[in-house]
């Protein structure tokens, strides 16, 4: 999420996809987008609906600034929020930035049976969310539970109406 930045441009971005690809997942979509809470969670939206894509990580717009919407974006889409996610997050950042980890606002959920990560913009946070946290929650072989076990009940309710 920027106003300020390209594809070319995005470390963060780019940091990301390094790693899922190198995991074995398949990028399915990338694009910059305004930092306009509207935009966002009207993006968020439409990826959530497409059945082709399972996870949505985006990277930027979680601090304490005006210009930082991405987090109220996010949850203006989640039916349920993963709050241990934010938490788990703080605690690694902790170990690498001291102190500073308070100013990040990480968060993650589930909307529509799809994950949603948002992540600060910085290139080193990517690495330590995806390092230390998302490369095994998004492994099936990791024990004792992942994520991906349990992506067929995610949509238990909407199966049952």
């Amino acid at each position: 999420m920027s106003d300020s930045r390209s594809l070319a441009e995005d470390r963060s971005g780019q940091t990301l996809v390094d790693r899922l690809t190198a995991a074995g997942h398949i990028l399915a979509a990338r694009e910059i987008i305004h930092d306009e809470r509207d935009q966002i969670a009207a993006r968020l939206r439409e990826w959530c609906a497409d059945p082709e894509i399972d996870v949505i990580i985006s990277t930027g717009g979680t601090g304490l600034t005006g210009r930082d919407v991405t987090v109220e974006a996010h949850r203006d889409v989640y039916e349920k929020e993963i709050e241990a996610f934010g938490s788990v997050f703080t605690i690694v950042s902790m170990r690498k930035i001291g102190t500073s980890a308070v100013q990040s606002r990480a968060t993650g959920g589930v909307a529509q049976g799809t994950y949603l990560f948002a992540l600060p913009g910085s290139p080193g946070a990517c690495k330590d969310a995806w390092d230390e946290i998302l490369v095994h929650q998004l492994d099936y072989r990791h024990m004792p539970c992942n994520f991906v076990e349990i992506f067929p009940r995610l949509t238990e309710k909407m199966r049952r109406k």
